[in-house]
């Protein structure tokens, strides 16, 4: 065993206090754990091993096992049994004791005792429920180091549906007087968020308070939280910018304590998050991104030290700069720091020079020809990681002129690769530019044999059946699909002629198939001859019974003509009687189609071209069926992983303390005989359509799915080392200047690289001109956005596609308007030296001048509001511009000598007229264009009315309105289509929304483009949100049908809500808020229980199942739907929260 693991190890007990003296840091020479260690390392032999691990875990068994062992003896037999598990030996017998450990011992033992449970148990297990109590107690306790424990805990190996049973007293350390608590709490909201995001959604606002905690540890672990939350939606949290740009300010400026630094660098790591942060806050944002110009500058210009951590925040940088909006000053430097990372002599910044140059030339392409000689270089370098990054450089530079020396270049390095991983990755990207830059036939069927040959039975499927799809389906010439199709034809039967032996199995299949479709194209070529051909694949005994099948459903094809059909009754002799019943009945196939020629005609026309067959993914053939079915009392079907998580809740332990039980049920409901929904069960978040814990239940073995193997019953698995270079160079900095690199280098004594011969520096001269050909004359490539696509050699067949809006090739800019006005939240506490002063609070409109507000006196910070959702005015509109992110001027913005807007409501439709409506939101403008909407809600639906308003002297016409949705179907009513719009005048269209997938807030794209008389063709694109509460309606049953429905319903979740207090009873005033907000149907009321029905738009209906419990409304929501009792849940929350 190695000298490291044996030190590890052997500091472990004096980690956990287990010598005789507490600050010993030497093995107790009686300690059981230092002559298990001292006995295992004196060994010779692994058999010997395992017979001494073998007596000392029946050693501890029968310790933990007598009732006379003491809490300290028990914390050092648990020491032992986890040193006996990272050694690779099962000691589950020690699992119910670590948790006993953990609920009795002292504060010394309960740490062994969570630690252990950490260690040995994963979010699955079923021993885990016992630990729930012990969790809720220590939330409670008055000692530090408790609540400490019972965080860490939570935020290690708790599943998500433990989460409501203990998320209250999480929130509630969020205002702990102690730092260390209120980190630990952010840190656990984060795994909540992370497993179950719509159940933390009712507390971002005090994810916002983290954020200007005084305490900086706080601060840095609400960034964890605020980097997922702005990867799925950074428009909602721009008004933040100002926050993490002040931040970053006084990070880069060294004010946060000496303890945050890390060799004289501030904060690196959290330097790095708010870089994160900041590229996805300012991609395609001007506005935002003018904030944060000043702060990356100097990011830039302070990171001068010659460490690897400074090299990071570097590297960091310049994506940030190559993401936002560019500026030309920083470009220029982080191109230049680019520059002196691929400059660099050391392999590791060489590397990660190459890693950046790849993600820039994405923005950037020409940034590539200036280092084009040391990329060259790189393909020659000895280090196989360097040549693998270096190839995807030269994969993002790729076009029609260069594809043919790249794809060699790939193909060199895939001959010589080992690696599994290294192979699939390239055999994709190769298929991926021959599909995409092929210069003829010739070269792309080549290249592809190549591929199948190299990549053999590790690449990926998609890409034999994306080949196969495309020599199927042909492309826009006919006469091109004849050349390909030939031509792998004849290649084909070449390599069937040749040696086979080392041909892999998919290659094979490929090869039967096309020869089976397609041979019959050379007239001068036998069917007979292929068949024969093919019937060596069949003898060959490498060739597996997959493959044979392929090879008979070719014969099959090809058996017509006495010579082919004589053929075909040989195999057919020699496999009718094969072990292998798939092959058995493909040989009786053949038989039967070769001597009936008619039906083989039927079956598998001459030309190889069948119909497409319409596929029906949701077997609504067997509706009839199964309603029959159910009608006679047949069970609903229920998904496997569903009855498998049922059946571990027959065993489960329920969350809620005996004491507090309540008998109440309803009687009238008839679900006595299953779950009742008064009862709360552990099946909250794991029916449905949850996957991640569909194996709960299960083994009790720890899963180590995708772990790195480091500890096996051999001991520790020594791992091979990277060879380091014999000569270790001093790095420049990479912000130095080429000279200044030539004068430090000469300083410095290094080795001068060997001199090149004339005719080498040629060849290199020559390979660059064949690999950067091209990019100088690519097209126009903006710093922001990407090049037009190349167009495609193959292009595939263009199928019928529904109704789609083409926008036309000149859009016009529209105006920028500033963001939201969303003048809430942040706070205080700026991150000084002392982490006293307040961070300052920008309103929206502030773009890089920073407010300086009020101290707050106890370091706090101070809300001045929360941000509301309404059912109605929620519908935030945001706009998109020409690149479909830009966003246009609203109407309050425009030009105010433009003419005055007119009176929209007197133009929504009579017969909607009398209906609620949402208050009419300008949408965008653009010239004299005008779009604004609005939503009707109907008692059985919702109609989106869009107005198009036209202020000037002209008329608009050709006009096309195109709207649609992710989350929504959205169909037009049926009125003659709008082509035009008068002058001064409004027009409207209607459109029906139904919900095609619940989400918290849904949203409509569209896109209107029009004509005027004079000029070009304009087009503009909006943005329309409005919230899932305008699609609730109530749903109207009696307490008999209520409970056969949620019998029914498979999708639940369940929290705890606020309770309204009024003068009424709490359950009816909350009851009534929630008919009132959300338009739900109050079924009945019974003592401290309730029960509410509502239905989703159109037919998805929703029961809430309510109850007073310990001072809280405990709602447990079901549907049939997967979503809806998630989104639900929130808007209960919102609604409760703002009334």
């Amino acid at each position: 065993m190695s000298d490291v693991v044996e030190k590890t190890l052997t500091a472990l007990p004096s980690l956990l206090s287990l010598d005789s003296q507490p600050g010993s840091a030497k093995l107790s020479s009686t300690s059981k754990l230092g002559n298990l260690i001292r006995g295992i390392t004196e060994l010779t032999s692994k058999h010997e091993e395992e017979k001494l691990i073998q007596r000392e875990l029946v050693s501890i068994k029968e310790q933990l096992s007598s009732p006379s062992t003491s809490m300290r003896q028990m914390k050092e037999l648990m020491v032992r049994a986890i040193y006996c598990e990272m050694l690779g030996y099962e000691a589950s017998f020690s699992y119910i004791h670590a948790i006993k450990l953990a609920q009795q011992g002292s504060v010394l033992e309960k740490r062994v005792g969570y630690l252990a449970v950490s260690l040995f148990l994963n979010e699955s297990h079923e021993l885990l429920l016992l630990l729930v109590n012990t969790v809720l107690k220590d939330l409670q306790s008055t000692n530090l180091i408790e609540v400490c424990m019972a965080l860490t805990v939570v935020s290690q190996i708790f599943p998500r549906d433990m989460i409501p049973a203990i998320l209250p007293l999480v929130e509630e350390k969020l205002n702990h007087p102690k730092e260390i608590i209120r980190r630990k709490a952010v840190l656990a909201l984060y795994k909540f968020y992370i497993i179950a995001p719509n159940q933390v959604q009712h507390i971002h606002n005090k994810f916002r308070k983290a954020l200007c905690d005084k305490d900086p540890g706080v601060m840095t672990a609400s960034l964890h939280i605020y980097l997922q939350m702005i990867q799925e939606n950074p428009e909602g949290y721009k008004d933040l910018t100002t926050s993490f740009v002040t931040i970053l300010k006084q990070v880069v400026g060294g004010k946060l304590p000496m303890d945050f630094n890390y060799h004289s660098v501030p904060a690196p790591w959290l330097q790095i998050q708010l870089l994160r942060i900041l590229s996805l806050l300012g991609k395609n944002d001007q506005s935002t991104s003018e904030i944060m110009y000043e702060v990356l500058d100097e990011s830039l210009r302070r990171a001068e030290m010659n460490h690897n951590i400074t090299y990071a925040i570097l590297y960091e940088c310049v994506k940030c700069i190559y993401t936002i909006y560019p500026k030309s000053d920083l470009l220029e430097k982080a191109a230049k720091c680019i520059g002196n990372f691929v400059l660099s002599p050391k392999i590791n910044l060489k590397y990660l020079g190459l890693k950046a140059l790849t993600y820039v030339v994405q923005q950037d392409p020409k940034l590539a020809l200036q280092h084009q000689m040391t990329i060259i270089e790189c393909l020659d370098h000895s280090d196989l990681i360097i040549k693998r990054e270096t190839l995807e450089l030269l994969f993002r530079i790729t076009n029609a002129q260069n594809v043919t020396v790249i794809v060699e270049k790939m193909l060199e390095f895939l001959r010589m690769s080992r690696d599994d991983y290294t192979t699939t990755d390239l055999v994709g990207k190769v298929a991926e530019l021959a599909e995409k830059y092929a210069p003829d036939n010739e070269w792309f069927i080549e290249t592809m044999n190549t591929v199948f040959s190299l990549g053999g039975d590790m690449m990926q499927p998609d890409i034999p059946n994306s080949f196969l799809k495309l020599l199927s389906e042909g492309f826009d010439s006919v006469e091109e699909d004849r050349k390909l199709r030939l031509f792998a034809v004849d290649s084909y039967v070449s390599l069937l002629q040749g040696e086979l032996g080392k041909l892999p199995q998919r290659f094979l299949q490929v090869m039967s198939w096309v020869l089976g479709e397609f041979s019959h194209l050379k007239k001068e070529l036998e069917p007979d001859t292929v068949l024969r051909l093919l019937a060596k694949l069949l003898d060959m005994k490498q060739t597996s019974s997959e493959t044979k099948s392929w090879v008979f459903m070719a014969m099959t094809k090809l058996c017509e003509g006495g010579a082919a059909v004589s053929v075909a009754q040989e195999v057919c002799e020699t496999y009718s009687s094969s072990m292998d019943t798939v092959l058995r009945q493909r040989a009786q196939e053949l038989q039967h189609l070769s001597q009936d020629s008619e039906l083989r005609a039927r079956l598998l026309p001459g030309d190889g071209v069948l119909d497409a067959l319409e596929v029906d993914s949701s077997l609504s053939f067997l509706d009839g069926f199964v309603s029959e079915a159910l009608a006679a009392g047949a069970a609903p079907y229920k998904p496997p992983h569903q009855r498998q998580e049922e059946l571990a809740q027959a065993k489960a332990l329920s969350l809620e303390p005996y004491g507090l039980s309540l008998p109440i049920s309803i009687s009238s409901c008839s679900i006595a005989d299953r779950q009742s929904p008064t009862l709360l069960s552990m099946s909250s978040g794991l029916s449905g359509d949850s996957t991640d814990l569909s194996h709960k239940g299960g083994s009790t073995t720890l899963k180590l799915d995708g772990v790195k193997r480091v500890w096996g019953k051999e001991g520790y698995l020594v791992q091979r080392e990277p060879v380091e270079e014999a000569a270790q160079v001093e790095v420049p900095s990479p912000l130095q200047s080429s000279g200044q690199q030539g004068e430090a280098n000469s300083s410095q004594g290094q080795t001068p690289p060997a001199t090149q011969t004339p005719e080498t520096e040629q060849e290199k001269q020559q390979l660059a001109s064949s690999l950067f050909v091209g990019i100088s004359s690519q097209s126009s490539v903006c710093l922001m956005g990407k090049s037009e696509p190349t167009a495609q050699r193959f292009r595939r067949k263009t199928k019928s596609q529904g109704l789609s809006l083409v926008a036309s090739e000149q859009i016009s800019n529209s105006p920028m308007s500033p963001p939201s006005a969303v003048d809430n939240l942040l706070c205080n506490t700026l991150l000084d030296s002392n982490f006293n002063s307040e961070l300052a609070v920008s309103s929206s409109k502030q773009t890089s001048e920073l407010s300086q507000g009020h101290t707050a006196a106890n370091g706090t910070c101070d809300l001045d509001a929360e941000l509301m959702d309404s059912d109605i005015k929620e519908s935030n509109p945001s706009v998109l511009g020409d690149n479909g992110l830009a966003t246009a001027a609203l109407a309050s913005h425009k030009d105010p000598n433009r003419p005055k807007n007119f009176c929209l409501s007197s133009h929504i439709p009579a017969e909607l007229s009398g209906l609620p409506h949402s208050e009419i939101t300008p949408l965008c403008s653009n010239q004299s264009l005008d779009l604004s909407a609005c939503h009707v809600q109907g008692e059985d639906s919702l109609v989106l009315i869009v107005f198009i308003s036209n202020s000037c002297d002209s008329d608009i016409q050709q006009i096309q309105l195109d709207v649609n949705s992710e989350h929504l179907e959205v169909s037009r009513v049926s009125h003659s289509p709008l082509e035009e719009v008068r002058s001064l005048s409004i027009a409207s269209c209607q459109y029906s929304l139904t919900v095609k997938r619940p989400s918290v807030h849904v949203e409509v794209v569209g896109m209107v483009s029009y004509h005027f008389p004079v000029g070009t063709p304009q087009a503009v694109q909006f943005l329309y949100k409005l919230p899932l509460t305008s699609f609730i309606r109530p749903l109207t049953v009696s307490t008999e049908e209520y409970g056969t429905m949620w019998l029914a319903f498979s999708h639940d979740t369940k929290q705890n809500l606020t309770l309204i207090n009024d003068e009424q009873e709490p359950l009816t005033a909350t009851l009534n808020v929630l008919k009132k907000k959300l338009q739900v149907h109050v079924v009945e009321i019974i003592g401290m229980e309730g029960i509410v029905a509502c239905q989703l738009l159109q037919d998805q209906p929703c029961l809430m199942h309510c109850r007073l419990h310990a001072g809280a409304l405990a709602v447990w929501l079901r549907s049939p739907v997967p979503d809806l009792p998630d989104c639900l849940i929130y808007h209960c929350q919102r609604a409760l929260q703002e009334q």
